[in-house]
């Protein structure tokens, strides 16, 4: 059991320091992004599926409440929290549309949005991706793997591309979040 564990945490390290050293300049970028959207008066749209949603969740409520400073509430939106939203798209439309119906309705151009899916290729965050590009929204990637499908539909794409391992792919996603997180309030509040 010993073993298991170690090798579970070597793998995730190795995981993000290969992410770190593919994708340094890309988060950077990204992270300013985020910024220049909420300078603007601009809201963070965030989506996924399964874990993903949860982290889409997690992501938002850093933003809204705090993450490690005291300062104003940012404008983020996880588009994965209204049931009866993502029900009755389901339900009326299909549920490759969820998140879709849901940018049509909130987003506005200026904003950015944050799509989750380890794979590259759940067709909701496609689809949502597809309206983004429509509505000039920009858009940030967090992906694994190969990229799948988001690898050309995303401005910023941070792909944790060491690994096809799930949990590994979300456990660098949590740390990508925080990290934009951190910045993106030391940069808006810098004295605090």
């Amino acid at each position: 059991m010993k073993d298991a564990i170690a090798a579970a945490f070597a793998e995730s390290i190795r995981v993000k320091q290969a992410f770190l050293r593919d994708n340094l300049d890309v988060l950077m970028q990204a992270i300013d992004a985020v910024v220049a959207a909420f300078k603007s008066g601009n809201k963070l749209l965030l989506f996924g599926n399964g874990g993903s949603a949860a982290d889409a969740q997690h992501i938002a409520a850093e933003f809204v409440n705090r993450f490690r400073v005291e300062r104003p509430p940012l404008a983020a939106i996880a588009l994965t929290t209204d049931s009866s939203a993502l029900t009755s798209i389901a339900n009326d439309y299909d549920y490759s549309q969820i998140f879709a119906k849901q940018v049509q309705a909130l987003g506005k151009p200026g904003d950015i949005a944050i799509a989750i899916s380890t794979s590259g290729n759940s067709a909701n965050v496609i689809a949502a991706l597809d309206v983004c590009k429509q509505s000039n929204i920009r858009t940030i990637g967090f992906t694994g793997g190969s990229g799948g499908e988001m690898a050309k539909d995303v401005d910023f794409l941070l792909n944790v591309g060491a690994t096809k391992d799930t949990a590994r792919i979300q456990e660098t996603h949590i740390l990508i979040g925080h990290v934009i997180c951190e910045l993106v309030d030391a940069t808006l509040y810098p004295t605090k």
